[in-house]
């Protein structure tokens, strides 16, 4: 009953208000000062009848390892900070009273209580991990209370609670009818037409527009040629590399039989993924790339900072390599950890089709490098129909809005990865995202905690225990993971995806692999104990410098759209009115996938001079340490995630919408959420003239590229 007229109350408040349009997010200065969007991260608080209290809680960042905090189950995760002003002392009658903050589900069916409340400064509460809340602030006789029970003074509700029910969609658009619940995440697809086009395959469970269904790219459909002479894919090998060492790497076709169906893709050496390249720190290689493809080529060296002329760029550092012909790259390696290669001529198309491979840069002989046991994890995923692999866009990239999503996941390049561990083993599993668009959020069961030690280009200042792995294309992860007793132990990617017709989140869980925990017990010393990285007091010293200073450089991410068709168009518009922070899948497939890099341009946007893309070029000396600002407008017709990659360079993340980071690492990618803004601190010790673009394939072959100058003083 409580619980009732609780829900009651709420609904005559709710009618009192009106939820904030675009723009009219509240006050949040912390939020306002660093560019990202109050109209997505804060929320209004508007006063019940006969109060003049009012205020505002912005949703933070929750501290740790990733851009962005979420559940194990994918729910994104945040703190609070509210902000209100004139609470009614009248309403206080005793030593305990107080005012108490909660989250609450819509229909209250989940309650959290958040802390107390008090009218003077800000106070931090959560964390709250729902898909869509509401946030109140009662007046307790007892501020110990685990559910609420005096009079509700402010109300607010999450941006994510205007996604609606089908009638808005129905009245605009025409009926769909009822929605189903999802099935696994095993998409269906249909045969091609005269169009010559493999038709998309619908996300199970959902519905659309049969109008968006019988959308087709505006380009010609592109799939490797059947090349008889193409082999069998073998598994990567580990190639050992040491100084002074040259590398014959061979890009061409290979067969791949992937859940029992055959199909023509590219590897590197015959291999899918390519060999993992193993070298020591200080070690200088040479590798000799012999292009078999029927299209132009080149490697991109991810991470590693090496000579300019190497890098892998065509147009920038070097001409495409035609078919038949070859490129001789020398390669040194200065940082320790796990980096990765692949193309950078159509990565849509290539890297999807299996062009990618690991390297591990080892410590030198003697130095720590973690438990024994190591697993090297390349994560991607590939979207088939039932006639075979969805083509490519032969001159322009499909799926340019959103991404190419896949519906059938790989890890190593196999649908069903398997490893072993005895009971109480600590693996280190290095993770490599190589997928065109997809983030994942990686747990190991449940209850089985992860400990994360490095990313990109080192280790954390201070390691960390997380619930799930999140990591966006092109990133790196390094994790220790504890097998605690015999059984099989599941790779799970956990997400909550929006189905836009009918407004609702609901779950996907795909099963990436299994490790079987089996035989004698092993030991796992010091496994419990957090250790502190070699840099950490470096690390936390240059955070400390520059938090908090204005940048010196700022790029806004936008995007621009010509020429869509009318119900692309539509759904697009009604779409804005909320952006999840993260896109975790596919499920608008068709307007998507007809959505090519002619009616696309994203956009990097320098805020000082408004030049855009490859009209942008900074110039930084040699050994300077330079403060970029990213920023993901919320003023576009379809925000989304930007996983931003720096060639040459690293940095760190000095703050995320705002709140310092306390665990800083050396990166060179970092996850923009949408919406949202970051801080890097950027060293440039690297000359050479260098690419920085989102890597989203689609995204970057749609134009969201730019390049900086770094020169000698």
């Amino acid at each position: 009953m409580l619980i009732i007229g609780i829900a009651a109350a709420l609904l005559t408040l709710a009618g009192q208000v009106r939820p904030p349009g675009p723009g009219e997010g509240g006050e949040c200065p912390r939020l306002a000062a660093s560019g990202a969007s109050a109209d997505l991260y804060c929320i209004r608080l508007f006063p019940a009848a006969g109060f003049d209290a009012s205020g505002t809680a912005e949703l933070s960042w929750v501290e740790g390892p990733f851009t962005v905090a979420v559940a194990r189950d994918g729910t994104h995760r945040w703190n609070l900070r509210f902000s209100v002003r004139g609470l009614p002392d009248s309403l206080l009658h005793g030593r305990r009273s107080g005012f108490v903050a909660w989250a609450a589900s819509p229909t209250m069916a989940r309650l959290v209580r958040l802390g107390s409340i008090h009218g003077a400064g800000d106070v931090e509460l959560g964390p709250v991990a729902l898909d869509r809340f509401l946030v109140l602030i009662s007046a307790e006789p007892d501020t110990s209370v685990r559910e609420p029970r005096g009079r509700m003074v402010l109300r607010g509700e999450s941006a994510s609670n205007r996604l609606r029910p089908p009638d808005n969609y129905q009245f605009f658009l025409g009926s769909f009818g009822a929605p189903r619940p999802p099935e696994p995440h095993a998409h269906e697809g249909m045969q091609s037409d005269e169009s010559g086009w493999t038709h998309v395959p619908m996300f199970p469970g959902l519905d659309m527009l049969p109008a968006e269904m019988a959308l087709r790219p505006e380009a010609m459909p592109w799939l490797p040629g059947q090349s008889g002479a193409a082999a069998p894919a073998r598994p990567a090998e580990v190639v050992n590399l040491q100084n002074g060492d040259t590398l014959a790497l061979v890009a061409g076709p290979v067969r791949r039989t992937i859940a029992g169906r055959e199909y023509t893709m590219l590897g590197f050496n015959g291999q899918y993924p390519g060999p993992l390249l193993r070298v020591e720190q200080g070690a200088e290689v040479v590798v000799r790339l012999v292009n078999h493809l029927e299209v132009p080529t080149t490697v991109h060296w991810h991470g590693i900072r090496l000579e300019n002329r190497f890098d892998g760029v065509p147009d920038l550092t070097q001409p495409a390599v035609a078919p038949g012909e070859e490129f001789l790259y020398r390669l040194r390696f200065p940082d320790t950890g796990v980096f990765w290669y692949h193309p950078h001529v159509r990565e849509d198309m290539q890297q999807d089709l299996g062009l990618y491979g690991n390297i591990f840069v080892a410590p030198a002989a003697g130095a720590n490098s973690g438990p024994g046991r190591r697993e090297f994890l390349i994560l991607d995923d590939l979207l088939v129909g039932e006639a075979g692999l969805v083509p490519y866009g032969h001159e322009t990239p499909t799926h340019a809005a959103m991404g190419r999503f896949g519906n059938v996941m790989l890890v190593n390049g196999e649908t069903s990865w398997r490893a072993t561990a005895r009971p109480g083993e600590v693996v280190r599993f290095y993770l490599t995202n190589a997928a065109n668009t997809r983030t994942f959020n990686l747990s190991f069961g449940a209850g089985i905690p992860i400990k994360v030690v490095g990313s990109d280009r080192g280790t954390y200042a201070r390691e960390e225990w997380v619930e799930s792995v999140f990591i966006a294309p092109a990133e790196r992860y390094i994790v220790d993971v504890r097998f605690p007793a015999a059984g099989r132990v599941p790779l799970l990617n956990r997400v909550r995806a929006i189905d836009h017709v009918f407004g609702r989140f609901f779950d996907v869980t795909d099963t990436m692999g299994v490790v079987e925990v089996r035989g004698q017990p092993g030991q796992a010393p010091g496994f419990g104990r957090l250790a502190e990285g070699p840099e950490a007091g470096a690390l936390d010293s240059l955070v400390a410098a520059y938090v908090g200073r204005a940048p010196e450089r700022t790029l806004e991410v936008r995007v621009e759209f010509t020429g869509l068709p009318f119900v692309s168009l539509q759904l697009m518009r009604l779409d804005s009115i909320y952006f999840n922070p993260v896109e975790w899948e596919g499920t608008m497939p068709g307007m998507n996938w007809a959505t090519t890099g002619t009616e696309t341009r994203w956009i990097l946007r320098d805020m000082d001079t408004g030049a855009e893309n490859r009209d942008i070029h900074w110039r930084f000396r040699r050994g300077s340490l330079v403060r970029i600002r990213l920023v993901g407008t919320r003023n576009t017709l379809h925000g989304m995630q930007h996983p931003i990659h720096m060639h040459g360079q690293r940095f760190l993340v000095l703050a995320v919408n705002g709140k310092r980071n306390p665990n800083p690492v050396w990166k060179d990618t970092v996850l923009l959420p949408a919406g949202g803004s970051l801080d890097l601190l950027a060293e440039m010790s690297n000359p050479g003239t260098w690419m920085l673009h989102c890597h989203i394939a689609e995204h970057l072959q749609s134009g969201m590229m730019m390049h900086f100058d770094v020169e000698e003083p």
